[in-house]
């Protein structure tokens, strides 16, 4: 059960009630119901998401980020849900379980897991090897930046959620 009361779109006004009309029409999702508490948080969530998603790195990057991180952060809220945001964008199932495990199966997507879970264990001290593999890996220095903000975005969520107890409203994923 959620520590914070999840908001009915419905019901919500001012700030909350435009962000749940306009960039999250049709996306009550418990985090972001929980999260509307704080129009502040909210604008941040959707800042990132949205300058992210403008970002060099596609959505099946974008989601092995979210994925290998939320399952490094055990967020089982952001595991369900970008398993299967991860699906929608072209992800296979057995890339999405790889993606948790850090090593998604492809070696572009292998690499930036490893960078990404580089980040994570190193708290952002990554080495200049972890950089070079990175890059060898074809990753440009726009990616590195990048990679960061996704790590954060990830991050941010999976600490809410831990934060919130949130329940999971995606479908359930195997334990890996």
């Amino acid at each position: 059960m959620s520590r914070l009361s999840p908001i009915d779109p419905a019901a919500a006004t001012g700030r909350v009630k435009e962000i749940f009309e306009g960039p999250l029409k049709g996306k009550a999702f418990n985090i972001f119901r929980s999260m509307a508490h704080s129009p502040a948080a909210l604008d941040a969530y959707l800042g990132l998401a949205g300058a992210l998603a403008k970002s060099n790195l596609n959505g099946k990057e974008q989601e092995t980020i979210q994925l290998a991180v939320g399952e490094a952060n055990n967020c089982g809220y952001c595991v369900a849900a970008h398993s299967a945001i991860g699906k929608s964008v072209g992800l296979a199932d057995a890339q999405i379980i790889g993606a948790r495990r850090g090593t998604p199966g492809d070696a572009r997507l292998d690499a930036l897991a490893r960078f990404a879970l580089a980040l994570h264990e190193k708290r952002g001290h990554v080495s200049d090897t972890d950089v070079s593999a990175f890059k060898n890996a074809g990753y440009s220095d726009a990616h590195i930046p990048e990679v960061v903000a996704a790590y954060a975005l990830a991050t941010y969520t999976n600490y809410f959620n831990h934060v919130n107890q949130t329940p999971v409203d995606f479908p359930a994923v195997p334990a890996v």
